[in-house]
C-alpha cells in the first residue's frame, strides 16, 4: 500500500517556474512514478513519468523541454520541475505510482494522490 500526498501548487505568471512534490509513505523504491494533469472540463492527461530506478523518464510533448520529473528514494519523494509555464498548463496535478519495473504512460496506475492546483496566469 502506497499513500501519496501532493505540494507545491500554486498561482504563477505565465514564463514563470513551480515545482511540485509527491511524498509517498510505503514501500516506494520499486514503484514507477507519474505525473498526470486535468484541467476543468477536460479528462485526465498524462505528464511525465519516471521508471522505478529514476533512469528512463518520459514526457508528453506538451510538456517536453520544459518539465522534468526526478526522485528521491532516500526521501521517498518525486518532484515535478515545470519552468516555462502557460496558460495551458493550468490544472489540478497528480501523483500516481504504480508497482511496475515498466514506464506507464497510461493512466491505469495502482495509486493517486488527491492532487494539487496549478494556475497559470497570462
Amino acid at each position: 500500500q502506497v499513500q501519496l500526498v501532493e505540494s507545491g501548487g500554486g498561482l504563477v505568471q505565465a514564463g514563470g517556474s513551480l515545482r511540485l512534490s509527491c511524498a509517498a509513505s510505503g514501500t516506494f523504491s520499486d514503484y514507477a512514478m507519474g505525473w498526470f494533469r486535468q484541467a476543468p472540463g477536460e479528462e485526465r492527461e498524462f505528464v511525465a513519468a519516471v521508471n522505478w530506478n529514476g533512469r528512463r523518464t518520459y514526457y508528453a510533448d506538451s510538456v517536453k523541454g520544459r518539465f522534468t520529473i526526478s526522485r528521491d528514494d532516500a526521501k521517498n519523494t518525486v518532484f515535478l520541475q515545470m519552468n516555462s509555464l502557460k496558460p495551458e498548463d493550468t490544472a489540478v496535478y497528480y501523483c500516481a505510482a504504480e508497482l511496475t519495473y515498466g514506464l506507464p504512460v497510461s493512466d491505469d496506475y495502482d495509486y493517486w494522490g488527491q492532487g494539487t492546483r496549478v494556475t497559470v496566469s497570462s
